[in-house]
Parts: structure tokens; sequence; C-alpha cells
């Protein structure tokens, strides 16, 4: 593809600079073992881990903000800034304590009011709160520490609810901070946890800055992801924004940054040469690519439409265009669960199998009342994911018959287009592109772009899918009473989102991430995990 022989070139011209063929970027060398620069996927292009969805400011909010609970490097989740909970026989009644002597970055304690707002806040935007919220007689403040749910019926998943790290995660906020209306963007960013966000130091599109808060309460723990302790080593954490995969591959070689989340794999055989680099995967889980269309419009408001896409799709090219050839980064993905974890399922994955069928589509498709109407396909081509997959679905809809509107947009535009529900005509869209970080599809619990409980619930994701079949699988996962049941609920599921197209898989890949050698503690994670990191 073009695409890769323009990064191959990428890829040389990074190698050039490193070597001094050419002037290095203009960036602050990174030399004070106190200050690490790191490289993110993308622009922090807001900061609040409610509003919206994207990994990148989860991450980013994962060191401001702390959460009561917090889910382990197994799954499990663990206590975080609570000291612990207790709950009724019957699962209606859970009551949490919190640790003392927690503090927010202005000096303020604490307090169970805080967490009562901000979970509030939370359930408006979370799958899982959503569910919360129709079972709930009272979320209340017992004292300064302690607050207590009641349900009126069971839900046995209440602290992986509070401590999963899929989006939004329930961070813990001062109440008037958590009082925003979690529709609109909150303005300040005081957390209780490691770092602050420095305000002062914001450059959008190209630097955000983090200084350690000597304040964070940690727990005593061995971390391990989002849970035990989060020693910090650093006085500062300087996320550089370089979008341009050249200006990266040479400023980690140079020493100029000490950590790139993300490196194109067409860059890595250079890196992983260079003795002063160390280059590994990312993810243990992998992510799972997306094809999302909306469908509250025409054409893909037509099943038919839809599979008219999931027949002529091919993984293979999706996949390829993202990880390059390296074919042990990647692997045909029939269904949405996460491979090799308890519930992966193929049943019902057959349209993604076998040849593809371009003149079934375009029948498909026809039958749909397709007529050639312009499809609005979002791209954002600042984040090399979703770059490569718009490509490949510009090509592969032409193929089929569709009119594509190609619309090269950066991420953080493209967060905010994907939310709007106005018809495509008047700005809003009919595709998107994105990938799910495999520790959010082990299950339908942080899953939320397998809800389909359509365009009224806050809990459904962008392109508000509405199909009661396939949320009745969800709600039989949730009520299973053991691991065959979860398991039958899990294939049913599958089966069901499959027929109805919730979304597109394009794959299971995996991705490298690169660092100095300098750097010791990076460990292998959903999302970077910076307590426990050091640099001489």
């Amino acid at each position: 593809m073009r695409r890769r022989s323009l990064l191959k070139a990428a890829g040389g011209l990074a190698g050039g600079i490193a070597a001094g063929g050419l002037a290095a970027p203009s960036l602050a060398l990174a030399a004070d073992a106190k200050t690490l620069r790191f490289v993110p996927q993308a622009d922090l292009a807001n900061l609040d881990p409610i509003w919206g969805t994207q990994y990148v400011v989860r991450n980013a909010s994962l060191m401001i903000w702390d959460t009561l609970y917090g889910v382990d490097e197994n799954l499990v989740p663990q206590p975080q800034m609570a000291e612990g909970h207790e709950v009724s026989a019957d699962f209606k009644t859970w009551t949490f304590k919190l640790r003392p002597g927690l503090k927010f970055h202005d000096g303020e304690p604490v307090l169970a009011k805080d967490a009562v707002a901000s979970i509030k806040r939370w359930m408006k935007r979370d799958v899982m709160g959503g569910l919360i919220a129709p079972k709930l007689d009272a979320l209340e403040v017992i004292d300064d520490r302690g607050f207590r749910f009641r349900l009126n019926q069971p839900f046995t998943k209440m602290l992986f609810a509070l401590g999963k790290g899929s989006t939004p995660v329930c961070f813990i906020m001062p109440e008037r901070i958590a009082a925003t209306d979690p529709f609109k963007q909150i303005k300040e960013y005081v957390g209780s946890g490691p770092m602050r966000f420095k305000t002062d130091e914001y450059v959008q599109g190209a630097k955000a800055v983090f200084t350690k808060f000597d304040g964070y309460a940690s727990r005593p723990e061995k971390p391990s992801w989002m849970a035990g302790g989060k020693p910090v080593n650093f006085e500062r954490i300087e996320w550089q924004i370089i979008p341009d995969p050249a200006t990266a591959a040479a400023a980690l070689q140079s020493g100029e940054v000490d950590w790139w989340e993300t490196p194109l794999p067409d860059v890595v055989p250079l890196l992983k040469k260079n003795a002063n680099l160390r280059v590994d995967v990312a993810d243990p889980l992998g992510n799972i690519g997306s094809f999302r269309m909306n469908h509250l419009y025409p054409p893909f408001s037509d099943v038919r439409a839809r599979r008219a896409v999931q027949i002529a799709l091919s993984q293979a090219d999706y996949m390829t265009a993202i990880v390059g050839e390296e074919p042990a980064m990647w692997k045909p993905l029939p269904g949405f669960f996460t491979p090799g974890t308890a519930l992966y399922t193929e049943v019902g994955g057959e349209p993604l199998k076998g040849k593809r069928d371009f003149e079934m589509a375009k029948k498909l498709l026809a039958e749909s009342g397709y007529n050639g109407e312009k499809v609005i396909l979002l791209v954002a081509t600042n984040i090399a994911i979703t770059k490569a997959q718009g490509d490949v679905t510009a090509d592969l809809l032409g193929k089929i018959g569709m009119n594509v509107d190609y619309q090269a947009l950066d991420w953080g535009t493209v967060g905010q287009r994907r939310a709007s529900k106005e018809p495509p005509a008047k700005g809003g869209w009919n595709i998107f592109h994105t990938w799910h970080a495999g520790a959010d599809c082990i299950n339908p619990a942080p899953y939320n772009a397998l809800n389909t409980s359509g365009p009224d619930s806050p809990a459904c994701w962008f392109g508000w899918p509405k199909s009661e079949a396939v949320q009745k699988t969800i709600d039989d996962w949730y009520a299973a009473p053991n691991a065959a049941a979860e398991k039958a609920a899990i294939d049913a599921c599958n089966k069901a989102s499959m027929d109805f197209v919730t979304y597109i898989p394009t794959g299971f890949f995996q991705l490298y991430q690169a660092w100095r050698s300098n750097v010791s503690g990076v460990v292998k994670a959903p999302f970077p995990v910076f307590w426990g990191v050091t640099k001489t």
C-alpha cells in the first residue's frame, strides 16, 4: 500500500536524523533523571475522563485522579482509595469506607460526599453505571469516610464497576467539580492521584505537564496496573505531542524523549537495532480494531447495509495496514471477545470467515435501498491505527459501490464529532474507526461498544445500536449463576451481535512500545503505567 511505502521512508528518515545526517528536532534534552518525557498515542484534546471515552484522556487521568477500587494485572478489583467494604448476603446493600489521610491536590481532605458526587456523575455516562442506576434506591453519605449503596435488586459486580479501567473510569473528584453536568466538560483538574496537571504549561497539540503530588497517600502494596501503591519517581512527567513518526523516532534515538507509547510498526525494526533502546509488546491482552457505524441513519440503519460491509471486509487487509509485515502481531477475529481469555468464542462468526463476497455485498446494499448516497467516513489521520483503517475502508466501500466522503480530521475532532446525533448531512457521520483494548473486551461489563440499549440510553455508545435480542444476552451474562451459564450467555451474545452487526471487528492486534535503556520499570499493560518507573 502507498501508506506503507511512505512510512518506510519515514523510518529511513528517522535513522538519518538519529545518525546525524539531518538536524535533530529542537526538543529539550531529557537528561534530568527527575523528568520523564513521554510521547503519547495522541494529543490530549480535553481532560474530562467522564465526558468522553478516549484512551489518551483516560491515560492522563490515571495520574491525576484515583479510584475507589483498581483492577490489577489479573483483572481482579482491589481496594484503592477504599479501605474496604461490606456487602449484604443478597448483594443489595454495599457499604464502603475510605482510607484515612486521603487529600486532594488543593489540600482538602477526600470525603464520602466527594465519592458520592463523583459516582453519580459517572453513572450517567458509563455502561455499568447505567445498569446500577435503575436498581438504586439511594446512594447516601454515612459519615466523612463512609457511604452506602441501597439497591432494590442484586448487583454482584459492584467492585468491578468501581475499579475497571475501561472508559469512562469512576475517578473520584471534589464534590464541586463532580457537580458538573456529565455532558459538559469540567474546568478544574483537581484530583488526589500521584500527579498534578499543570494547566499553566499545557499547550494543546504540543505539550502536557504533570508534576509530583507530595501529599499523595500511596498504598503499601506492590503496584499492579491500577491497583496497589503508585510510587512516582519523577518530579515532572512531560507529554510531548509528536504526531510525525520520523520525528518521534529521531527524538527517542537521540535521547530527547524517554518513552514512546505507540511506535509505528514500520520503524520498529530500526528501533530494535539501537542498543540504547528497548522495544517490547505494550499490552499482553492486545487490541480489537473497530469499524463503527451509525445505526440512526441510512444506509446503516438497515441491517442489510451493515451485513454488506461485514461479508466484504477482509480483516487481513486491516491488520496488515496496522501492524505491517509481522504476522505474529495479529490474528483474525470472528467475534467480539478477547482471544485467549476465558469467554472467548467464535460462535456465530461465520460472516467474517472465508472468501469475501463483493457481489453479495452489492446485492444486500441494493436491497437496503442504498442508491449512491454520500457516506461520511471520519478518519483521525494523526493516529496511525485509525488512519490505516480509514484508508482500507475507503478502498473497500468503493469496491462495493458506495460513495465515500473521506473526512481527514484529528483525533480530538473525531472524538467530538462522533458524539453528534445529527444527520450526517448536518454535521453527523456514518462511520468512524477506533480500537478497543483487549482488557475492555473480556466480558460485557467493561465493553461499552457491545451495548445495544439504543439512543435513549446513556449507556449506549456512539452509533447508538438498539437490539433487544443482543441486550438480553448481556443481561443473561450478568444474571448467570455460574461459569457454564456465563459461557452460554457469551456464545449467544457473540452470535446475536454478529447477526445484528453491532459493529464490525477488523481483527485482533498487538502493538509495541519503545523506551530508552536507562529507563527501568516499564511494564506491559493496557495503558502506560508511570508508577514504579525510574530513569538513570
